[in-house]
């Protein structure tokens, strides 16, 4: 059958066009395969640029920081041994007292003339006594008699004692040198044994107390240094009393006591920032922006190894300070980068530039 001529022209057409399409393909090809060519060197020789700091291992205090509050070492409400009416109460109220000064003192009443009475017997039991161990000398007295006066002496001074001890009851007295923080006797209010004269505080040494978490609970031991910045700007310097080895049911937290002497008797109830010591180990200095999270989430830094590739290093931060934060983890020296550690990645090859 012969095509007919429209027909055998659109075929030709056809063809043409197809075979135009297939050799620019190919030409194209080979021209990006040579471009290719000729730039895969240039970026394999292009090694990202970085800036690394040379940071040195150095002994470094290490310590534990906590929110803590200062308390009185000891708190006593002083109570009444008798019963009485509040003659006196010399002791102002907030003031400082020494050991054995009269906080309340109670109305004698008849307990004076009983002891009165008591000291007259113990005289006449003395005399009686030694006439009859003077009598018993030249051997006019049996010395049966003797033992019995000698025995009414004991009883007689024993009498005298307990009077006296009576009449001193009448005097409340501060249990230790500290401060009279509250008064709840005034003169005129009656007393019975055990009712309340008032409150003295211990406050020098004065205690700083806090939480340790249980991360931190195992590093700190009785007898380390700790230091107190308190709220009110004064810091106090004392040593680790107390650490508890049971946790708080609530807060699964252990108490820590520090002792410290307080000669201007700051208060009780100031919160304070306590450090405490807990040994000496290896650290670094780094800047604060050399940290980083790697895939994994943990916090570190990027360095650079002896052959120029990238390494990465998780860290525990122990202090931050103006000139950089101090970090454990790394071993030696380390070149850590600077500017550029967001971009790279480990195993990587750098150019180090100078670190401004």
């Amino acid at each position: 059958m012969r095509l007919k001529p429209q027909y055998l022209f659109a075929l030709i057409l056809i063809g043409v066009l197809l075979l135009a399409f297939a050799v620019g393909t190919i030409l194209n090809a080979s021209k990006s395969g040579k471009a290719e060519a000729k730039t895969a060197p240039a970026s394999k020789a292009a090694d990202p640029t970085v800036q690394a700091v040379l940071t040195p291992e150095v002994a470094k205090a290490y310590a534990v920081t906590i929110r803590g509050r200062t308390e009185s070492a000891r708190s006593v409400v002083v109570k009444s041994e008798s019963a009485g009416v509040v003659a006196s109460a010399p002791a102002i109220e907030g003031s400082y007292v020494r050991k054995g000064a009269v906080l309340c003192r109670l109305n004698v009443d008849a307990r004076q003339a009983t002891l009165d009475q008591a000291r007259a017997s113990l005289r006449s039991r003395q005399l009686q006594q030694k006439a009859s161990a003077d009598l018993a000398a030249k051997g006019y007295r049996s010395q049966t008699q003797v033992l019995q006066d000698q025995a009414n002496l004991d009883a007689a001074a024993a009498v005298a004692r307990q009077a006296e001890i009576g009449v001193e009851q009448m005097n409340i007295r501060a249990p230790f040198n500290g401060v009279f923080d509250k008064r709840e006797a005034e003169v005129g209010t009656y007393l019975a044994p055990g009712q309340s004269c008032g409150t003295m505080i211990e406050l020098n040494p004065l205690l700083i107390v806090g939480d340790l978490p249980e991360t931190d609970a195992s590093k700190v031991r009785v007898g380390a240094n700790a230091t107190a910045q308190l709220t009110s700007g004064e810091t106090l310097s004392g040593r680790i009393r107390y650490a508890a080895r049971e946790a708080d049911a609530m807060t699964r937290t252990y108490r820590v006591e520090v002792s410290a002497n307080n000669p201007n008797l700051i208060r009780s109830g100031l919160s304070a920032s306590v450090r405490i010591g807990t040994g000496v180990g290896p650290a670094h200095l780094v800047p604060l922006s050399s940290l980083v999270l790697d895939a994994k989430g943990r916090q570190g830094v990027r360095y650079v190894l002896a052959d120029s590739r990238v390494a990465f290093s998780p860290v525990t931060v122990l202090e931050e300070t103006p000139q950089g934060i101090w970090v454990t983890g790394l071993q030696g020296p380390v070149r850590i980068i600077t500017v550029g550690q967001s971009y790279v990645s480990e195993g990587q090859k750098v150019r180090v530039g100078v670190a401004r």
